[in-house]
């Protein structure tokens, strides 16, 4: 696969106001062809001056029946979306146009280098972690670490539950709101079990909904309510990433940098 680091080093052609010179930060060329572009790449001779060079070198990576230009404007930073949307189009280029006109390509795409993330979260209320991560994601803020994330919510409203943590889930009985009698089947976590346990005694079942009893595959992120589990660097024997209930995006995207470091280092 060929995706150029920065759109910096890409230009465009469409005449040629100084002859065979291009700028000299080029590196590759989308050149208008009859009905479409063409892509090649170049070597400008890094020992003239100038910003417009003489080239040592070009060749054509991809014919005009090769390329295929993404009708939308889309953020260049989301590296790992563009791959994706390369691999959809069904060319062997895609050529992608930001917002700011700024121009990329992506060549033969692949996906198969990238690390995957494993995203726990669950759902009702909205899904903090998952949703920051999508939000952070489509923001070009992942867009050099080559990663693809895979998301696994759990919907806690499918569970066969008398009593679930808290009204700001939409439920209609809750440990935050209501009194508990005994005998009822609770979906929550460890924090739920202490709090039924201390207000009310021991006669309940617990239905466990904390996302890290959900980790099955590694390396993973997850959130969860305790904070002495906070930044807890494995889990069940599987390496990841640990973020409390709450985080805010800097924290979630430290969290994933940090990850991805650590995994890479192994």
């Amino acid at each position: 696969m060929i995706f150029p680091e920065h759109c910096k080093n890409v230009g465009h052609a469409s005449s040629r106001p100084c002859d065979d010179k291009v700028y000299f930060l080029s590196r590759y060329l989308l050149r208008d062809a009859e009905g479409g572009l063409e892509v090649l790449e170049v070597e400008p001779n890094p020992g003239a001056k100038g910003m417009m060079r003489p080239l040592l070198s070009s060749r054509v990576l991809a014919t005009r029946n090769e390329v295929y230009r993404y009708p939308e404007k889309v953020n260049l930073h989301n590296r790992t979306r563009l791959v994706e949307l390369a691999l959809a189009s069904g060319y062997r280029c895609t050529v992608f146009t930001g917002h700011d006109e700024h121009q990329t390509f992506v060549l033969d795409p692949d996906l198969s280098g990238f690390l995957q993330i494993h995203v726990y979260d669950v759902t009702p209320p909205r899904p903090a972690l998952s949703a920051c991560i999508r939000e952070l994601e489509a923001a070009g803020m992942f867009g050099d670490l080559s990663v693809q994330f895979c998301h696994h919510v759990r919907d806690i409203s499918q569970i066969p539950a008398d009593v679930f943590p808290c009204r700001a889930a939409g439920f209609t009985r809750t440990l935050d709101a209501d009194p508990m009698h005994g005998g009822e089947q609770v979906a929550g976590c460890l924090t739920a079990s202490q709090f039924y346990t201390e207000c009310y005694g021991s006669d309940f079942t617990l239905i466990n909904i904390c996302p890290l009893e959900q980790v099955a595959k590694e390396p993973f992120i997850a959130r969860c309510c305790r904070s002495e589990r906070e930044g807890i660097p494995a889990w069940s024997g599987y390496t990841g990433a640990v973020v409390h209930w709450g985080s805010e995006p800097v924290k979630i995207y430290e969290a994933v940098r940090d990850l991805v470091r650590r995994w890479r280092a192994k």
